[in-house]
């Protein structure tokens, strides 16, 4: 058992890799020749869309951006509401190894929702350029999985970003709104990105019957899941907010939860299905189904037919992928493994590999992959 100790640790520590890295910032001014208005400096033709972005630092590098691929989570802001409410959600998700960008365009009264729609899809695109350029600081950092993601407002403008676009892997709705001069429910057949949406069912700003469930139904998307929150709130998923705290306080009713435990619940449910999504990880997807199966603070709806495994997760045990797990799987198990790499199949240390060692292989990892 000492030698499994060992192996099991070392496992761990190639996994964990959630929390290992510090935060950097920058702002930058894409620009889109083909429409006028925005916001940014300098001025010029062309639309101007400023937007700060935030990405992983290794601890002591002086703000270095960190050496690997790192997925990236385009995020659009809800009404009349700035970037900046959402730090809870980039010192969530940045330490865990993501680029996050967010356009602040479309923060006044009147937004033009396709405006921002489009402005979210150029900042995706444009940051997935800037990995392939060698005179940016995203050179060769930005992974190809790529999230557009928003909350009220900007969750209904995300759909639209995530429609028919093929650069879009996953979309997330945060308490996603019905959008004007383009339908967030109208575009949403046309997104099959898998897809979250995250709803708070206390939410009097944007019910959930009118808004969140309407946008999830129309999804096209293969695997899609909806998440409501016992008790959320609208505003919960950001941090405090003058315009949007006024505006809850005078339409939502009957919210149980305080912001801190809506916000960790998020974390919960985005840290597992974005890991599993984004970085194909099989950890963050049995972590996510497990949530699905057993959180009493949530009630769910999943509609997958076809399936949520990330592609580098077929160990379930059923090695022959014959829909069944039995002796058949252990012959795969011992020439698969056996006892080519100094043994390390031989998982109870007794000096043999045999069905006790696929019994703890299979007890310790499940859906995992080791």
């Amino acid at each position: 058992m000492k030698k499994w100790g060992l192996v099991l640790a070392a496992l761990l520590a190639g996994w964990g890799a959630a929390g290992q890295f510090e935060v950097g910032q920058v702002t930058i001014t894409f620009n889109d020749p083909t429409r006028s208005g925005g916001f940014g400096s300098g001025g010029g033709t062309g639309r101007q869309i400023q937007t700060e972005i935030y990405y992983p630092v290794a601890p002591g590098s002086n703000g270095v951006i960190a050496e690997g691929t790192f997925p990236l989570v385009t995020f659009g802001h809800g009404f009349v509401m700035v970037w900046s409410a959402y730090s809870n959600l980039w010192q969530a998700l940045v330490p865990r190894g993501y680029i996050m960008a967010f356009p602040r365009t479309e923060g006044g009264f009147s937004p033009n929702h396709l405006d921002f729609a489009l402005d979210l899809a150029l900042v995706n695109e444009r940051m997935l350029a800037l990995s392939t350029a060698p005179s940016s600081i995203f050179f060769e950092r930005v992974s190809q999985n790529t999230a557009i993601m928003g909350h009220s407002m900007g969750g209904g403008c995300a759909v639209t970003a995530a429609a028919n676009n093929p650069l879009v892997t996953a979309y997330a709705g945060l308490a996603p709104a019905e959008t004007n001069n383009v339908s967030a429910i109208a575009s949403a057949e046309s997104v099959v990105a898998a897809s979250l949406v995250l709803s708070g069912s206390s939410d009097g700003v944007t019910p959930p019957n009118v808004h969140h469930l309407p946008i999830y139904n129309a999804l096209n998307a293969d695997c899609k899941h909806f998440v409501s929150i016992t008790g959320g709130a609208h505003c919960y998923f950001n941090n405090s907010n003058f315009n949007c705290d006024t505006g809850e306080f005078f339409a939502s009713s009957g919210i149980s939860v305080s912001r801190a435990l809506q916000q960790q619940i998020t974390y919960d449910y985005l840290n597992s299905w974005l890991d599993a999504v984004l970085k194909q990880d099989c950890e963050g997807l049995q972590a996510f189904e497990e949530l699905l199966e057993n959180d009493e603070r949530t009630t769910v709806e999943v509609n997958c037919d076809a399936g949520f495994t990330p592609s580098p997760c077929p160990c379930t045990g059923d090695f022959n992928a014959d829909g069944t797990i039995t002796s058949a799987d252990l012959l795969v198990f011992l020439t698969d493994f056996g006892c080519a790499s100094n043994c390390l199949a031989d998982l109870d240390g007794d000096g043999i590999t045999g069905a006790a060692d696929l019994l703890i292989f299979l007890g310790l990892f499940g859906n995992n992959c080791p």
